[in-house]
Formats: C-alpha cells, sequence, structure tokens
C-alpha cells in the first residue's frame, strides 16, 4: 500500500509498505476522510517527536470503513463505518485503570499512531484494542463533522474540562486555531459567563462568536494581559485556557489569572516551536504569588477512545455545537494529504482546518 511518511528531520515522503494485518484484538481501517494536524507538523519540523530513524507514516485524524478485523473483536465487523480517535490506548494497562490512558504503558503512550506505530495517511491503518477505541459513525453526521471529532473537538473540550470551570465563571481562551475554537465551545458548554477568545483572524473570530465567545481580544492591539485586565476591573480571569502562542503566552496565562484561579494548557511546545525553546518554561514568580497564589496550572493530553467519541457524537448530534464549522479547505484524493499538510505547516491566514477527501 502507499503511505504518507516522515522519513527523517524535516523529511516527508510517499512509501510503498506492506498492508497492515490485524492481531487478534486490532482492526484495519481504510481511511474515508483525513485531516492533517499541527501536531503533524510539530513531529516532522519541530523535533517533537524522535523516531530513532525509523520511517513511520504520518496521520492520527481519520474516519474510515472497517476493512477487516481480528478474532477477538466483537463489536465491529467489515463494512462498519467509524470514527477513529487520535488516542488509541491500550485499555487493559495499568494507567488506563488509574485514569490516565493518554499515558497507557509510558508518558503519552495513548498517542499510537506515527509515535509507535504508522499513522493513518496511508490507504490502510491499523487500529489496536478495537473494541474499545473505535466509534460508529451515525448514518446523518457527516464527514466533515465526525472528522473534527477524532482530536480538534476532544481536545479543546478537554481544555474547558480541564480548567474546572464553573456557572458563571470569566474566562479566556488563547489561541483561537482549530483547538482553540472547540475550546471556546467547551467553555460555553460547561457554563462560562463571560467568555474572552484572544485572536485576529476575521474567520476565526466569527467562528468563535458562533461558538459563544462573548469579547475578542486582538493581541495586535496592545498586550493582551493588560487588555483582560482592564477589562476585568484588575480581577483577571477564572479560569484560562492556552490553545496556542508561545513560551511568553504561557507566562502571559499565569499573569491574567485571579487567585485561585486555573491555568489549563492544551498547547503542545514542540523543541524548536518558540523562541528560546528549550526544556524549561517560566513561570513568573509575582503572578503566582510567590507559589502561594492557589493558581492551579494543569495540562493534559485529550481523551481518546469509544466511549469518549461516543459522548462527543451525543454533544454534536443534539445540536450543541457543529464542528463542521472549523473545515476551511477540501482536497480529494490520498495524493492531496501531501499538499494538506504544507497548508498545514504554511499557515495561510485564511485556515482553520483542511479536509482530505478519499
Amino acid at each position: 500500500m502507499k503511505g504518507f511518511a516522515m522519513t527523517g528531520p524535516n523529511k516527508v515522503a510517499w512509501i510503498e509498505k506492506e498492508k497492515p494485518k490485524a492481531g487478534p484484538k486490532d482492526a484495519i481501517i481504510k481511511p474515508t476522510a483525513l485531516a492533517p494536524c499541527s501536531s503533524d507538523i510539530h513531529t516532522v519540523y519541530e523535533g517533537g517527536v524522535d523516531l530513532g530513524g525509523e520511517i513511520r507514516i504520518l496521520g492520527h485524524e481519520a474516519i474510515g470503513i472497517v476493512d477487516s478485523v481480528g478474532s477477538e473483536v466483537t463489536d465491529f465487523k467489515p463494512g462498519d463505518k467509524v470514527i477513529v480517535p487520535a488516542i488509541t490506548p491500550d485499555w487493559s494497562a495499568k494507567a488506563s485503570q488509574c485514569g490516565f490512558h493518554q499515558h497507557a504503558g509510558c508518558l503519552l503512550g495513548g498517542i499510537q499512531f506515527t509515535t509507535f506505530r504508522d499513522g493513518s495517511m496511508a490507504e490502510y491503518f491499523l487500529v489496536n484494542d478495537a473494541d474499545g477505541n473505535l466509534a460508529i459513525q451515525p448514518d446523518d453526521m457527516s464527514d466533515e463533522a465526525a472528522l473534527m471529532l477524532t482530536d480538534m473537538v476532544t481536545t479543546g473540550f478537554s481544555g474547558a474540562e480541564n480548567a474546572n470551570i464553573q456557572i458563571g465563571d470569566t474566562v479566556v481562551v488563547i489561541g483561537i486555531g482549530p483547538v482553540g475554537l472547540c475550546a471556546v465551545a467547551g467553555a460555553k458548554l460547561r457554563g462560562a459567563g463571560r467568555l474572552f477568545a484572544v485572536g485576529s483572524r476575521p474567520n476565526c473570530i466569527n467562528i468563535a462568536k458562533e461558538y459563544g465567545t462573548t469579547d475578542i481580544i486582538n493581541y495586535r492591539e496592545g498586550d493582551i494581559v493588560e487588555q483582560i485586565l482592564n477589562e476585568t476591573n484588575g480581577e483577571g480571569a477564572d479560569a484560562v485556557i492556552i490553545a496556542g502562542g508561545n513560551s511568553e503566552t504561557f507566562a502571559q496565562a499565569i499573569q491574567m489569572a485571579k487567585a485561585g484561579s486555573t491555568i489549563s494548557n492544551i498547547n503542545y511546545y514542540g523543541v524548536q516551536n518558540y523562541e528560546g525553546a528549550g526544556d524549561i518554561l517560566p513561570i513568573p514568580r509575582f503572578a503566582w504569588g510567590a507559589g502561594m497564589a492557589h493558581k492551579t496550572i494543569t495540562g493534559g493530553l485529550c481523551p481518546g477512545g469509544r466511549l469518549r467519541m461516543e459522548k462527543l457524537i451525543n454533544v454534536v448530534e443534539q445540536g450543541r455545537m457543529d464542528p463542521s464549522l472549523l473545515i476551511s479547505h477540501r482536497f480529494k484524493g490520498l495524493e492531496s494529504v501531501e499538499e494538506a499538510l504544507y497548508l498545514m505547516k504554511d499557515k495561510p491566514r485564511d485556515l482553520i482546518k483542511p479536509m482530505v477527501t478519499l
């Protein structure tokens, strides 16, 4: 089969590889739609993943048709149309039983695609623990909406969940790319009162308003900490979700959060994706009350698995959110995955999320 792979640091290429075979608990999926992710860019171009010289197929956002299943798979069969979450852990692992399936086997071990096995940008791909990791795509759900559930929606929603938002809270979402937009929608669902979105792109701002933002903060118009403090009479926010930016943004989030707040990070800090890259992210001492401000800083990989997808399906089917609004660019054919990936790398101003239909 053909697949689009990372062949080395800063290198991608089309490769030929043997079609995967399902183990007892696995399923082989023929993708019907794919989406490249900024995480793919971090992996290839920013040192996000060290494959140790191995060549691996990219991609972790996909929906598709079940091609074959292993002997122990009971809930899915060939021909089923399925949603495949980006996080596909081993559900029998100790970490999964402890409530942290994202780290099954090792730190971030729930990220199977590309990190530990070939990803989804191919004619076929393997999903481990199929009964625990696949979800049936409803007949009346668009491919656009289903595809966005796999990563963008679950990641953005997790930012709101981890932020411990209470009804009526003042919330800031920094960065309104596709993940940040989903964080806005998640914050509204969690009961946010005043909801600030930090961004400048007109198309993203329009969707942020559609998803529930009450105020737009444009970072091009001044320091975002000063803007938030001015708008909140110097009090700051009850919760801050970091969905974009750099190490300076991380510090700003702490500065704009009031005492007793939660700063929830869902931003990916690649080795080379921010100025002054290194092993340390700064915590401003004064803003953190010299360690005594009761400001909780948390960061987590998004939830995956079947149940998570089924709950997100319920959100969409009940009209709580329309993830299809995130699709800004459409491509057709597996071969166009390469063009879509480069689009994610170049980030033109009108980009939100590309989709490749096979």
